[in-house]
C-alpha cells in the first residue's frame, strides 16, 4: 500500500485551511497596523514631551548665560538642562563656535551625527533624530538658542549656541516589546476562533452537500423517488430544488420507458404465445406434405419444401422469442442438478448428430462434476457449436476443463468449469466482437436473412448469466474464433439461484 502526503481534497479541509489562512493574514495585518500605530504614538508622545521640556528649560536658562559665553557657562547650562529630568537619564551637549561642554565631563557624546548638526545650523526649529547603537535606541534632539534684540522687540537673532540632548528610549522600547507580545498572544486565539468558525461554516455547507451525495447515490441505486429537503433561499437551496426537479423528470421518464418496455415484452410474449398454436397446426400440415412431396410435380414439391423450411424457422423463432421474453420478465428458473459435465456435452453433440463434425477435448467420466441446469447447459453448448459450424470453419473443437479463481490453498477459492468452442474460420471482425451477443445483430447490413433466429447467442449469454457465469468471444492468433464460457462449480451443499 502506497503511503503519500495527504492532499487537501476534502471540502471540509479546504474550508478550514482557507479560514485559517484568512484569519492568520487578518491577524498579522491587524497586528502589524496596530503595532505600527501604537509604536508611532508612543514614540511621538515621548518625543513631544522631551522637546517641550527641553524648550521650556532652555528658554528659562538662556537669559542667565553671559554673552559671549565661556566654557564654564556652557558647562553650567548643560548641567542645568540635564537636571530637568529627575531620573538623570538626560545627557546634554552645548556647543558655541569651537567651544563645547557636556553635562558629564567624561561623556564623549557620540550620538550627534553630522546630519543633525547641519540640520540645526540651517533651521531655527527643533530637530530630532533616533540613533541606534547596538541594542539601544536613543532620541537625539538639537536646537539653536536665540535671543531678543530688546525687551519690546519680538525680533530674535541666533545666539550661535546649540543645545543637543540625548534621551535613552528604554521605557519606550519596553512598551513596544509589550505590544509585540500582546499581538503574538492575540494571534493564537484568533487562529483558534477562525478554525472553529471554519468548522461551523464547513458543517453548514457540507450538510446539504452530503445530503446531495446521498441522494445521488440513492438515485444511482434505482430509488428514483428520492428527494432533497429544500431549506432557505441560497445557492445550495437552488441546487437542491434543481436536483428535485431533475429527479422528478428522470423518474417520470424512466417510468414511461419501463412501461413501454413492459408493454413491448408483453406484446412479444403474447404474439409468440398466440403464434404457437397455428404454427403447431402448420407444422403438422407441412410434415404431411413433406411425406407426399415425392408424389407431387416438381414445382409443387419445391414450394412444399420451402413452406416446410420456413415453418420450421418460424417455429424456432417463436420458441426463442418466448425464451428471451422469460429472461426479460425475470421468470427464468434454474433447475440445478449434479451432473457429469463432460457426459452432458457428449449427449448434446450426439443428439444433433455433430459427433463426427466436432473434435472434443473432454476430461474422463466423472472427473468434472457440478450443479447446473442440464437443459440450459445443453442450449448453451448447442448454440455455440451450431454457430461455429454455420459461420466458422472446420475443424470445430470443444474443450472442457477446470480452473480455480484465487489461491487454491485457501478454502474460499472458486472452482470454475471452462467450456471453449473453437473454429477454424476467418474469425470475427473487430467491429463485430462487442456486439455478437446482442439480439438480432447483423454484421452485414445487406444480409437480411439468417439460418437461425438471430437470438441464439443472446439466449446463450442469458443462460450463462443466470448460472452466475460469463461468456466472451475472441479471435485466436492462429486464426478462427473462440467462445469461452465460465461456469461456477457448485457442490451438492451449495445453494443455487432459481431466477434472474
Amino acid at each position: 500500500m502506497r503511503v503519500g502526503v495527504p492532499q487537501l481534497r476534502g471540502l471540509r479541509m479546504r474550508l478550514v485551511v482557507a479560514f485559517a489562512l484568512v484569519a492568520a493574514l487578518a491577524a498579522a495585518s491587524t497586528g502589524a497596523l496596530t503595532f505600527r500605530e501604537a509604536r508611532t504614538s508612543v514614540l511621538q508622545q515621548s518625543q513631544d514631551t522631551v522637546i517641550k521640556v527641553l524648550r521650556t528649560q532652555v528658554d528659562r536658562l538662556a537669559p542667565d548665560i553671559g554673552f559671549p559665553p565661556d566654557e564654564a557657562g556652557l558647562r553650567r547650562l548643560a548641567a542645568d538642562v540635564a537636571e530637568a529630568e529627575p531620573a538623570g537619564t538626560w545627557r546634554v551637549l552645548v556647543v558655541y563656535g569651537g567651544l563645547s561642554a557636556t553635562s558629564d565631563p567624561d561623556d564623549p557624546f557620540e550620538e550627534v551625527t553630522p546630519d543633525l548638526r547641519r540640520a540645526v545650523d540651517t533651521s531655527s526649529a527643533t530637530v530630532f533624530q533616533r540613533v541606534t547603537s547596538g541594542d539601544h535606541t536613543s532620541l537625539v534632539v538639537g536646537m539653536s538658542v536665540a535671543y531678543a534684540l530688546s525687551a519690546a522687540d519680538y525680533a530674535v537673532l541666533p545666539s550661535g549656541i546649540q543645545v543637543f540632548l540625548t534621551v535613552p528610549q528604554t521605557r519606550e522600547a519596553a512598551y513596544v516589546d509589550a505590544l509585540v507580545a500582546a499581538v503574538q498572544r492575540a494571534t493564537v486565539p484568533a487562529l483558534a476562533l477562525a478554525v472553529l468558525l471554519a468548522l461551523l461554516a464547513a458543517r453548514g455547507v457540507l450538510r446539504p452537500v452530503r445530503a446531495l451525495r446521498s441522494a445521488t447515490r440513492s438515485i444511482a441505486e434505482g430509488r428514483l423517488d428520492t428527494r432533497l429537503a429544500v431549506q432557505g433561499s441560497d445557492e445550495l437551496a437552488d441546487l437542491s430544488h434543481t436536483f428535485n426537479e431533475t429527479a422528478a423528470a428522470l423518474e417520470e421518464s424512466v417510468a414511461e420507458l419501463r412501461g413501454m418496455e413492459a408493454r413491448a415484452r408483453r406484446f412479444a410474449a403474447d404474439v409468440s404465445h398466440e403464434l404457437r398454436t397455428p404454427l403447431a397446426a402448420m407444422s403438422a400440415v407441412t410434415d404431411v406434405l413433406d411425406e407426399d412431396a415425392g408424389h407431387l410435380d416438381p414445382d409443387t414439391a419445391t414450394a412444399v419444401r420451402l413452406i416446410s423450411e420456413e415453418t420450421v424457422k418460424l417455429a424456432r423463432l417463436v420458441d426463442d422469442l418466448m425464451e428471451i421474453s422469460r429472461f426479460d420478465a425475470g421468470a427464468a428458473v434454474l433447475h440445478l442438478d449434479e451432473i457429469d459435465l463432460a457426459e452432458s456435452l457428449r449427449r448434446t453433440l450426439s443428439a444433433r448428430a455433430w459427433t463426427d463434425l466436432v473434435d472434443v477435448d473432454l476430461p474422463p467420466p466423472d472427473a468434472l462434476r457440478g450443479r447446473v441446469d442440464p437443459r440450459r447447459l445443453d442450449v448453451v453448448v448447442a448454440n455455440l457449436v451450431g454457430n461455429a459450424l454455420r459461420h466458422g470453419g472446420r475443424p470445430v473443437r470443444v474443450r472442457l476443463y477446470e480452473v480455480h479463481r484465487g489461491d487454491r490453498s485457501f478454502e474460499g477459492a472458486e472452482r470454475l468449469a471452462v467450456i471453449e468452442v473453437l473454429d477454424s474460420g476467418p474469425g470475427i471482425p473487430d467491429s463485430v466482437l462487442p456486439h455478437v451477443f446482442e439480439r438480432f445483430y447483423k454484421s452485414d447490413a445487406a444480409r437480411t436473412r439468417t439460418e437461425g433466429s438471430g437470438l441464439g447467442l443472446a439466449i446463450t449469454a442469458e443462460n450463462v448469466r443466470v448460472h452466475g457465469g460469463t461468456v466472451r468471444a475472441a479471435n485466436r492468433p492462429e486464426g478462427g474464433a473462440v467462445f469461452t464460457v465460465e461456469l461456477p462449480l457448485r457442490s451438492d451443499e451449495s445453494p443455487g439461484r432459481s431466477g434472474t
